[in-house]
């Protein structure tokens, strides 16, 4: 079994800053991708930023500048900088990776954390 649990989200200050931190555990040979992906109610989930084992980033190109993604292989935990928050950036952040375990690459989902982003 594989778990990603998501972790850093609250409410900040527009303009405010905030780190989420996504930590898998389990039967884990290796994370070839951790992405983050956001979402409000009525809309689809948005992908935000990810990162490949090789340390290839790529980020939606309203976070550009803003956000930064990273991952510590040994510990297993990918990590979403976010700076210079926008109200319209609340959200549930979720993080999304694929795990080689067995063999077998499969994609996981944590549970989803809450970003509220309001004065």
């Amino acid at each position: 079994q594989v778990q990603l649990v998501e972790s850093g989200g609250g409410l900040v200050q527009p303009g405010g800053s905030l780190r989420l931190s996504c930590a898998a555990s389990g039967s884990i040979f290796s994370i070839r991708a951790m992405n983050w992906f956001r979402q409000t109610p009525g809309k689809p989930r948005e992908l935000v930023a990810g990162v490949t084992s090789s340390g290839c980033t790529h980020y939606a190109d309203s976070v550009k500048g803003r956000f930064t993604i990273s991952s510590d292989n040994a510990k297993n935990t990918g990590y979403l900088q976010m700076n210079n928050l926008k109200p319209e950036e609340t959200a549930v952040y979720y993080c999304n990776a694929d795990i080689l375990r067995k063999s077998v690459t499969s994609q996981y989902w944590g549970q989803g954390t809450q970003l509220t982003v309001s004065s």
